[in-house]
């Protein structure tokens, strides 16, 4: 089971830098950097939350399931 996190093209199609998403839903960039590359084992509802509101997008856009 593999879920691909695309956060980095949602945010490329809104050229959104790192610092500013950071900035804005109260993360450091540090962790989100973390999270672009899919190095995290979770992320909390309210994260994904503030990241679809201010990127104006769906969950199912930055969360892909690949099977295999």
């Amino acid at each position: 089971m593999s879920i691909i996190v695309n956060l980095d093209v949602v945010m490329a199609q809104r050229k959104m830098s790192s610092r500013e998403l950071a900035r804005a839903i109260n993360i450091t960039e540090a962790n989100l950097s973390l999270l672009k590359r899919g190095k995290v084992k979770g992320v909390r509802f309210e994260t994904l939350a503030a990241i679809c509101a201010y990127l104006d997008c769906q969950p199912g856009d930055i969360l892909e399931y690949r099977p295999g």
